[in-house]
């Protein structure tokens, strides 16, 4: 076997030297290296980068059915992260997801997933035809924040339904909270079916001891990774890492080829090889500062009255196996403030952004991007803010109208989530609808998780939370009525 080096770079080299070569181009894109772009976007990208945006030739390979640079690329990404195989995606993780779920599972075919489960694990669902049988996770009304689901859950759920054919585990979750997926991985196993893995916020847990397991070293089968989250990849950048075994690895390549582009953008493929050189060469190192960074950040939060940034003591608790310490989740309901009101006076008084708000937090993402120096200008944000509003409660005894807000009950699936969705339907108040069937998702974003999929009855209970989460300034994402007035059901 060719000995792979991680110091290199096969698909950027590739690009570079056809540029080089100085060949005159008659393919795609229109704009022809950057000559026939406008000064509007040519100025802020530059010709050295525009060249590079290139088309599929031969010595460029072909994302669909590599066998030069692309399949050096990938292989090399493989061998970092342990996988058998390993997939460029260009479409985010969101593709690779759709990918997974339309190899495991066909039309009628059950797939245990997490109830807190991101709308493109819905949006799989749909394509694939699967029943979704949701498993619920842990959930901290604390904080309110669901955690992750427990191997007693899935080994409870996966008695209850041994017909399924796969099980999806989110890990770690969007607030960096990771379940004992180890444990999960070996008790699916033992009814010889798959286990994906929604890893959209793990693609840098591979390299430092201080992390959560990632889902290849745990013995996952399929895992999806955003690697334009953490490292150092464009936006729209992931990876789809698979084992041979359990999952039929021709069948993924094909569901890849469906769910992505005939014409990749080749400037993202390359920002791929890049971070996982990166990675390989210096990722220790780089998430060894984060780590810190993100530690002691933590540690100056907790110390500003009215603010609580949870950590290592929540480790233990149902649904917490591990912490990735590079989230800093930020509760600010000791400031008598909802997480909205915090994210925006943080964004246009101290212009600091957020990743996201919810109803009772604001999360930082803390990444090889950052410094002290962006570190403790946020901190000092976050100080400054809690002078202004009078941050002197004490958190753990707070109770206010918001501390009331409990995560619904999750609904009854009636029919499959393709059948409402495509199926005949009507609009009806949303107020008026407890009993009908949803014919669309209803999600509260970020960070994207649904309270209504298509298919599930709707219930006075969900109708009540929604229009709590209205109150208190969540934005609504996936109904055609973003207001929420209206909903679609099934006739």
């Amino acid at each position: 076997m060719k000995k792979l080096y991680q110091q290199e770079v096969p698909l950027l080299t590739a690009m570079q030297r056809y540029v080089a070569e100085g060949v005159l181009p008659f393919h795609t894109p229109g704009h022809k290296q950057g000559k026939g772009m406008h000064p509007a976007l040519a100025k802020i990208m530059g010709r050295s980068s525009l060249a590079l945006d290139l088309a599929l030739m031969e010595e460029l390979d072909d994302l669909h059915e590599p066998h030069k640079c692309i399949k050096q690329a990938q292989d090399l990404a493989a061998e970092l992260y342990g996988a058998d195989h390993s997939f460029f995606m260009v479409n985010g993780t969101t593709g690779g997801i759709y990918a997974m779920i339309l190899t495991v599972a066909g039309p009628g075919d059950k797939i245990l997933v997490p109830r807190n489960a991101h709308r493109s694990i819905i949006g799989g669902i749909i394509l694939s035809g699967a029943i979704p049988v949701f498993m619920r996770p842990e959930v901290d009304n604390e904080l309110g924040l669901a955690m992750g689901v427990t191997p007693e859950t899935v080994e409870n759920m996966l008695a209850d339904h041994p017909e399924a054919k796969a099980v999806l585990i989110i890990n770690p979750t969007y607030y960096g909270v990771a379940t004992d997926l180890k444990r999960i991985v070996d008790i699916v196993h033992s009814y010889n079916i798959p286990v994906i893995v929604d890893e959209a916020h793990g693609p840098h847990l591979k390299f430092s001891p201080h992390l959560p397991l990632q889902a290849m070293d745990a013995g996952a089968d399929i895992c999806a990774q955003s690697t334009h989250k953490i490292i150092g990849a464009l936006t729209q950048c992931s990876l789809v890492h698979c084992r041979e075994g359990i999952v039929n690895v021709p069948r993924l390549k094909a569901m890849l080829q469906l769910v992505q582009s005939t014409s990749p953008n080749y400037i993202l493929m390359a920002s791929l090889d890049v971070a996982r050189m990166q990675m390989a060469t210096e990722g220790p190192a780089l998430l060894s500062k984060a780590i810190e960074l993100a530690e002691w950040a933590r540690q100056e939060i907790n110390k500003i009255p009215g603010l609580y940034c949870f950590g290592q003591e929540k480790i233990g608790q149902p649904g917490v196996f591990h912490l990735d310490p590079t989230k800093l989740t930020v509760t600010v309901k000791g400031l008598r403030l909802k997480g909205a009101e915090a994210e925006h006076i943080l964004r246009h008084r101290y212009k600091v952004q957020v990743e996201l708000s919810n109803i009772y937090n604001v999360l930082f993402l803390i990444t090889l991007g950052d410094s002290m120096i962006e570190v403790s200008r946020m901190v000092e944000a976050l100080r400054m803010m809690a002078e202004k509003c009078g941050g002197h409660n004490d958190f753990s005894a707070l109770t206010d109208v918001y501390s009331n807000i409990q995560y619904p009950t999750p609904p009854v699936q009636a029919i499959s989530p393709r059948d409402a969705l495509f199926g005949r339907t009507r609009k009806v108040p949303f107020t008026e609808s407890a009993g009908l069937i949803c014919a669309e998702i209803v999600t509260f974003y970020p960070p994207g998780i649904p309270l209504l999929c298509p298919g599930e009855y709707v219930t006075e209970e969900i109708i009540s939370y929604c229009m709590r989460l209205q109150e208190v300034g969540m934005h609504i994402s996936g109904p055609e009525d973003y207001t929420l007035k209206t909903i679609k059901v099934v006739e």
